[in-house]
Parts: structure tokens; C-alpha cells; sequence
């Protein structure tokens, strides 16, 4: 498949309006393994804490936006790739403020 056909697709394709259900559906198994994430980090002695956490909710946020850019591509919704990556600039941007205020 050429370039040229692989992005006419992505702009002609329309959204399944089931996408936002999948999209929240998705955040149950990252809630769940933050809150197991959030209890190991709680229960040991560490310094920086903060960081660990904040940098853990950034990398589990972006892998999720991640895959969300592979489905969007795969099922030629350019929107779905868009947010994707709207999604993990503002996840890199709110954590370098934060790191950087701290």
C-alpha cells in the first residue's frame, strides 16, 4: 500500500461512534494496575516518591495513548491517531512542569 492511499484512507474513514466506549473501557485495566502500583510505592521506604509516582502515571498514560495511535492507524481513523498523540504530548508537558517546579 502506498503512502498516498494509506493517508487518503486515514481522511475518509469515519469514527465508529463504539470508539469513546472502547476508549474508557480501556482505562479500567491501567486504574487497576495504578492502584497496585500506588501500594508497592506507598509501602516501601523510597526517597522521591513523588517522582516515582508521576513518572509512572506518565509512562503507563503513554503506553496506553500508544496503543490507541496503533488502533487509529490500523482502522484508518485519523482522529483516534491525532488525540493519540495529542494525548502523549500533554502527558510529557504537564510531567516536565511538574518535575521541573518540584
Amino acid at each position: 500500500m502506498s503512502n498516498g492511499h494509506k493517508v487518503d484512507k486515514l481522511l475518509k474513514t469515519r469514527r465508529d461512534p463504539q470508539e469513546l466506549q472502547d476508549w474508557m473501557f480501556s482505562l479500567a485495566p491501567l486504574g487497576v494496575a495504578f492502584a497496585f502500583f500506588l501500594v508497592f510505592v506507598w509501602s516501601v521506604n523510597l526517597p522521591n516518591k513523588d517522582v516515582i509516582v508521576i513518572t509512572g502515571v506518565a509512562a503507563g498514560f503513554i503506553g496506553l495513548e500508544s496503543y490507541w495511535i496503533i488502533r487509529g492507524w490500523r482502522k484508518n481513523h485519523i482522529v483516534t491517531v491525532l488525540l493519540g498523540g495529542l494525548g502523549i504530548a500533554a502527558t510529557m508537558v504537564a510531567c516536565w512542569i511538574y518535575l521541573a517546579l518540584r
